[in-house]
């Protein structure tokens, strides 16, 4: 057997140790009442991401490789994750935004400001994105310039 299928195993079982342990969780301590909203909420969390999240994602990943060959992988990969990040986000916070907005009897349920902090951290995502996007392209400039030329004798 092979290290990298030990490790995915491994990782197979972390998983499964997980889960049960989740279930165990909602066995216990979950209202049995509450079973069909959390049902609902994990339906809603497939859909968004099967049919919202995915297609936009490989959408950005099939526009950026049509639109130049010459953009490197690791580019695409950065800004792949970039945008998952921040649909989770925006997708965590949103019904917090959605629920301030129609109010609340109770004022100290949702205190701070999620729309502005939302816009915060997009804003520093894009600022990290466009940092390890410059950074991947500078090493790749770098390499470029330092390795040897075939056709060059010297090899300079």
């Amino acid at each position: 057997m092979t290290a990298v299928r030990r490790w995915q195993l491994a990782f197979i079982a972390v998983g499964v140790l997980v889960i049960g342990l989740g279930g165990l969780v909602l066995l216990l301590d979950v209202n049995p009442a509450r079973y069909l909203g959390i049902a609902l909420w994990f339906a809603g969390a497939l859909v968004l991401h099967d049919a919202v999240l995915a297609p936009i994602v490989l959408g950005v990943h099939l526009l950026l490789r049509r639109v130049g060959r010459r953009v490197p992988l690791s580019v695409v990969l950065i800004l792949q994750a970039a945008l998952v990040v921040a649909a989770l986000v925006t997708a965590l916070v949103l019904p917090e935004i959605l629920k301030q907005g129609i109010g609340s009897a109770n004022p100290t349920i949702l205190p701070l400001d999620y729309a502005g902090n939302l816009i915060r951290f997009q804003a520093g995502l894009a600022l990290v994105t466009a940092a390890a996007i410059a950074v991947v392209l500078a090493r790749g400039r770098r390499e470029h310039v330092e390795r040897p030329r075939r056709d060059d004798p010297d090899g300079g």
